[in-house]
């Protein structure tokens, strides 16, 4: 990968408010970290910042930033944007020696067209749309091409399948599929899973009717207006049987 001059400088307004005016006056606020040094705050030219970004090949974008005249080496790390316009509102550059290997994440992309789509009727999945490399930062890849010309329907290409450009290792188990040729469900399946999960669905709703005619049923046991009769007579016999037992104690002792 080749790196891309861009110029920065130290940034003099820090905070939310700081960040606001810069990108009020063109400016993106951005922060370098990494390396032997501290983190630095630092600010962008949004036109440059824009134009780099707008004719990069991926995300993946090593720059030579220059600041106060110094060269230093760095991936774009992270971009952010604003949720609504698309805006960039801040940049995170990681700083990497041009000696050292670097692992990062590298979008895949298909050539060919695949012979299970073309004359099987199949359709072209991706399992995994990023593959991790290690390697040194001038042999990083944009993107990872992969030729799905000779794919058959129900065949997949594993990642040990994958040739990578020299300098370059492609991490990971080697037996993960990335691409794959698939059936496309026919219309008996889809309407089965659909019955299936309509099925699902009406088993649920009667065992809660079930448990809602349980309930009602057992409420009137608690205590409610049929049951409260029985207990008032429960202790008017208590009090009927009292005298009984008052009278058995008074009787004469039997000489």
């Amino acid at each position: 990968m080749k790196s891309v001059p861009l110029n920065a400088f130290p940034r003099t307004q820090g905070r939310r408010a700081g960040a606001k005016k810069l990108r009020e006056a063109g400016r993106i606020p951005a922060v370098i970290y990494g390396g032997q040094t501290k983190p630095e705050s630092l600010e962008l030219v949004a036109r440059e910042l824009d134009d780099l970004i707008h004719h990069s090949a991926s995300e993946n974008i090593l720059v030579d930033l220059a600041v106060d005249k110094a060269k230093r080496l760095a991936l774009v790390q992270e971009v952010q944007h604003h949720p609504l316009s698309g805006k960039v509102l801040h940049v995170d550059f990681h700083e990497v020696s041009a000696t050292e290997k670097v692992t990062v994440m590298v979008p895949v992309e298909t050539t060919g067209e695949a012979v299970g789509v073309k004359t099987g009727g199949g359709v072209l999945e991706h399992v995994l749309f990023k593959l991790k490399v290690r390697a040194l930062p001038k042999d990083l890849p944009e993107q990872i091409l992969v030729d799905v010309t000779a794919l058959e329907v129900g065949k997949s290409i594993h990642l040990g399948e994958i040739k990578a450009v020299d300098g370059v290792e492609i991490l990971g188990n080697k037996n993960t599929p990335v691409i794959s040729v698939a059936l496309p469900k026919t219309e008996a399946e889809e309407t089965a899973a659909t019955e299936a999960g309509a099925a699902g669905a009406g088993e649920v709703e009667m065992i809660k009717e079930k448990k809602e005619d349980g309930a009602e049923g057992a409420a009137p046991a608690k205590g409610d207006a049929k049951g409260a009769p029985a207990k008032a007579d429960a202790k008017a016999g208590d009090k009927a049987a009292a005298p009984a037992k008052d009278a058995k104690a008074a009787a004469p002792a039997k000489k």
